[in-house]
C-alpha cells in the first residue's frame, strides 16, 4: 500500500526521485514499471504497472456514447504512458504529462493506496486549504463517507 506525502524536486530534465523507502517494494512488486496518467484535478497519477490494467479497464467499460465518460477515457487513457525506474530510482515524465499537470520543479508526490498522485507543490496547497476549508460542512459529506469513523 502507497501512502504519505513527499516535497520533491523534479530535475532539469524532468526527472523525479522515487523516495527510497518506496524502492525496494515498487522493484519488487511491478520491476520498477509504472503506468503515468492524468486526472481532472490537474495532478498526475503513477500505478504500479500492474494496478494500471484493472483501471484501465474499469475506464474502458463506460460507455462512449456518454460525453463525460468518452471524455474521461480520452484524458486518462489518451495520456497513458509507461515509465521506468533507473537504477538511480527516478523517472523520467514525459513533457506532456509534465505540461497538463503544470509541473515544473518543486511537486509533492501522495502515496493513495494503489497509486501515487503527482502536485504542483502550489497547487497541492491551494488545494488542501480548499478542502480542509470545506470539511467542517458535513451536508456536503455523501453516505459512503458519512459511514466512515476514524
Amino acid at each position: 500500500m502507497l501512502s504519505g506525502h513527499t516535497s520533491i524536486n523534479l530535475d532539469a530534465k524532468g526527472r523525479l526521485a522515487i523516495p527510497t523507502r518506496y524502492r525496494t517494494y515498487l522493484s519488487e512488486s511491478c520491476s520498477g514499471k509504472f503506468c503515468a496518467t492524468v486526472h481532472p484535478d490537474v495532478c498526475l497519477m503513477l500505478y504500479p504497472l500492474h494496478e494500471w490494467g484493472p483501471v484501465q479497464r474499469k475506464v474502458m467499460k463506460l460507455s462512449n456514447m456518454n460525453k463525460k465518460a468518452r471524455d474521461l477515457q480520452r484524458l486518462i487513457i489518451g495520456y497513458a504512458s509507461e515509465l521506468d525506474m533507473d537504477t538511480n530510482g527516478r523517472l523520467l515524465l514525459p513533457p506532456s504529462l509534465r505540461e497538463f499537470a503544470k509541473l515544473d520543479k518543486r511537486v509533492v508526490l501522495i502515496g493513495v493506496g494503489n497509486k501515487f498522485e503527482l502536485w504542483d507543490e502550489a497547487r497541492w496547497s491551494d488545494r488542501q486549504n480548499e478542502w480542509l476549508a470545506d470539511g467542517g460542512n458535513e451536508s456536503s459529506l455523501s453516505e459512503e463517507l458519512e459511514q466512515l469513523s476514524l
